[in-house]
């Protein structure tokens, strides 16, 4: 009976380091078609000396393995610079770097940490990226002082390297600024440049507070959003000139002693603290002359009380048997005759 039990607590014990110690990674990602990504893989101080690894598939035992940390490439990746892994097992977290995405790129990924063992599974945790054409910026609010200037990034796929690019005032296409054949505008306000390949950025020149709005970076029929913030220009005053006086001689500069009221405000300063301790003191001499008396005329009135009570008891209980024994005497003062009953 014991051996069953022996048997399944190995089997427990054997299971608790993957199911307790998991890897870690970032959420579902999305990415421009052409551009790079790296994903951090974080796992137990336990599994610093192990083979880390990344691979893709919708199911962990049967994903590819595209690159691991004992080889500098997996078998899916040969011949090419796409996938590569660094692993810092002082941070332990191992990173995965992925350019040149493309759309056929797109699925379901796994670090993975090579456990090994008959008994013991590999850690993994998963994620989704998905490769997608359009239009992205670096930072969707740009701030600028009045009178400087401002860069906004715009970020294109692969598919929108040969379109014009545009910056539009949002809602007014007629405010579009148009790149030309090699890639740039420029006039006195706004100047833009293209590398053709990923990216086009837009500095706004001499900003104004009527710059502030929306914008849009587009390429073909896509579009982003930007904010540009104009903010008044910077208020510092500058620092003071100090202009040091000739050099005297030292009997010929009179030395002003302080006041002397102030000087014993000084050495009187009473602590922040000894006011309320005043207040305090004085409301507690006021409660106990409120209350001494009250407690007095209470512990008075008690007392009074429970004699009054006594007393009445006295003259109110019946004299009981002691009426059989007594004797009424009448004395009749002309005779001076006793009469006894």
């Amino acid at each position: 009976m014991m051996t069953p039990l022996l048997f399944f607590a190995f089997l427990l014990l054997s299971r608790l380091p993957g199911s307790l110690c998991r890897v870690t990674t970032v959420g579902d990602l999305r990415v421009l078609e052409g551009r790079s990504v790296m994903i951090p893989c974080h796992y137990g101080p336990q599994y610093a000396s192990y083979v880390k690894y990344w691979c893709r598939g919708s199911v962990k035992d049967l994903c590819t393995s595209l690159v691991r940390s004992d080889a500098p490439r997996g078998p899916a990746a040969a011949g090419e610079d796409k996938v590569a892994m660094f692993d810092d097992p002082v941070q332990q977290v191992f990173t995965v770097t992925m350019t040149e995405l493309q759309k056929e790129d797109s699925g379901w990924y796994w670090c993975g940490v090579e456990v090994g063992g008959v008994w013991s599974a590999d850690v993994t945790a998963s994620l989704h990226i998905n490769v997608i054409q359009g239009m992205s910026v670096v930072n969707s609010m740009v701030s600028g002082e009045e009178g400087t200037s401002v860069t906004v990034q715009c970020l294109y796929s692969q598919g929108y390297r040969q379109h014009e690019k545009r910056w539009c005032r949002s809602g007014d296409w007629s405010s579009c600024l148009v790149t030309d054949g090699e890639g740039r505008y420029e006039d006195q306000a706004v100047e833009i440049r293209d590398d053709l390949t990923k990216a086009f950025t837009v500095t706004l020149k001499g900003l104004a507070r009527r710059d502030t709005g929306w914008y849009w970076c587009a390429a073909g029929q896509q579009q982003v959003a930007v904010y540009i913030l104009v903010t008044p220009p910077s208020t510092t005053a500058p620092a003071p000139t100090v202009t040091s006086p000739p050099e005297e001689s030292p009997q010929s500069v009179p030395v002003s002693p302080l006041p002397r009221h102030i000087a014993k405000g000084a050495d009187h300063q009473r602590p922040l603290w000894e006011f309320p301790l005043m207040v305090c003191g004085v409301l507690f001499i006021l409660m106990v002359l409120v209350l001494l008396p009250w407690k007095i005329l209470d512990q008075y009135n008690k007392t009074h009380r429970t004699r009054q009570a006594e007393l009445e008891a006295r003259v109110s209980d019946p004299p009981g048997d002691d009426w059989q024994n007594t004797s009424v005497v009448f004395l009749n003062s002309a005779s001076q005759k006793v009469y006894g009953f």
